[in-house]
């Protein structure tokens, strides 16, 4: 039997694969950790993975200050392996001899045995020169709080006065969130089996399905989960359901699906007959597995929501939900790698896809029938812009609006990170006048 490779080692390759390779951190993950037998070792991993991510522009811009000539292009696996040392130092505070030392003993085991001192030097110069190294770095916003430039300069943009703070939240270890299903569970009573089962538990205050956990844990294992009574679900995605104002006998399109938690919330609210449309067929599955879980029940097209003709039969809409595609950035709290691999130049782009479905699916809503646009985007442009521009084209749209928390934009609202402790999301809620 092969020995098993050591966490360090397997967490350089793997960083370096979704930092400078473009690979998901989920993808990644999923791969490396069946490759650690013991469990204390998954979790390191995944600590190193999720804080290799979530700090990588800060702590690679500190490699180089270190370096008299960047390896990264060169040795991208050691590079890695040493910003995944300083995360050790730094985020997860392990010892410092047991950091230096094991991450030396990785380079050896990457056969890279001629850097093995040069990791050394410059782990060891970064404890001596720790208190100007960090000054330096927390000097500038993009490496204070870890953001790509043009990101941290676009929230300030968009958001002055709270622009650290917003930046700040996207770092914080997010709580999890359950949405329990009521058409098989009582939120009281989940909660008392969690708690039976030593979990601490928290009822929402206004979210009327939710739980809060303070931390993450593997719900596969708690009490209720195999049995549908629960489902994992951000606030933040638990309030379409209240917007939409469901109600028996409604048809109801989910225009942008996967993975499927919108749709089976707005199933466990009311006995509507839902449409499911997910562009890409890899995360159809998804849907109908939640769905089953749940003991729920829709019918589920994989097509582009901007192409009527691939999906719709011609009947009219009476709730239509959109969570468009967007640049993630109100969720970077728990989808680190997201700083990693959006760019400033996508923006443009989605934004023209955000408004090609809009246009298309307004088509197909009812008169007199309500449109939820939904991103987990903290860029104005995405949201008040797109949905400014389609006021304007649309003389048959009126905003209409009700929301227990957020940020006022021009048109529709703003959850901004940690409001509520909530991640990140834009709403606007259109509805289709009358003839």
């Amino acid at each position: 039997m092969s020995k098993a490779p050591s966490v360090r080692a397997l967490a350089a390759q793997a960083l370096a694969d979704i930092a400078l390779s473009g690979h998901s951190l989920r993808e990644v993950a999923d791969r490396a950790l069946p490759r650690l037998p013991d469990a204390r070792d998954r979790a390191l991993l995944t600590a190193l993975l999720n804080e290799g991510a979530r700090w990588w522009p800060r702590f690679d811009a500190a490699i180089d200050r270190l370096l008299d000539k960047p390896i990264r292009r060169n040795e991208p696996v050691i590079h890695a392996l040493l910003v995944t040392a300083l995360v050790q130092l730094e985020v997860l505070e392990l010892p410092e001899y047991a950091a230096v030392a094991a991450t030396v003993e990785a380079v050896r085991e990457l056969r890279r045995p001629r850097l093995a001192g040069l990791a050394n030097a410059v782990l060891r110069r970064w404890l001596r020169e720790r208190s100007a190294l960090l000054a330096a770095l927390d000097a500038r916003p993009a490496t204070r709080h870890a953001h790509p430039a043009w990101l941290a300069a676009a929230i300030d943009r968009d958001w002055p006065g709270q622009a650290d703070e917003v930046l700040a939240a996207a770092n914080r270890e997010p709580p999890l969130m359950l949405r329990v299903n009521r058409r098989r569970a009582d939120r009281a009573r989940v909660a008392d089996e969690l708690r039976a089962a030593g979990q601490e538990v928290e009822l929402h205050e206004w979210l009327v399905d939710g739980l809060i956990l303070p931390h993450s844990t593997d719900v596969t294992r708690l009490p209720g989960f195999a049995e549908g009574h629960f489902a994992v679900q951000d606030g933040a995605a638990q309030v379409p359901a209240d917007l939409l104002d469901l109600f028996d006998g409604q048809r109801v399109l989910d225009a942008c699906a996967a993975p499927g938690g919108k749709a089976c919330h707005a199933l466990e609210r009311a006995d509507i007959r839902l449409l499911a449309v997910e562009s890409e067929s890899r995360r159809a599955p998804r849907i109908r597995q939640n769905l089953e879980r749940l003991g729920l029940h829709a019918d589920v097209a994989v097509a582009d929501a901007g192409d009527t003709s691939a999906w719709w039969d011609g009947h009219a809409f009476d709730r239509i939900m959109i969570d468009a595609p967007c640049s993630a950035t109100g969720v970077i709290r728990r989808r680190p790698d997201v700083r990693l691999h959006r760019r400033e130049s996508d923006i443009d782009a989605l934004v023209i896809q955000q408004e090609r479905i809009l246009d298309a699916c307004w088509t197909t809503l009812a008169p007199g029938g309500r449109l939820l646009y939904v991103t987990c985007s903290i860029l104005r442009r995405e949201n008040e812009g797109v949905i400014d521009g389609f006021l304007h084209r649309h003389a048959d749209a009126a905003l209409r609006f009700s929301l227990p928390a957020g940020e006022a934009a021009h048109v529709g609202w703003q959850v901004l990170p940690g409001n509520g402790d909530l991640d990140g999301m834009y709403y606007a809620l259109l509805e289709k006048k009358a003839n």
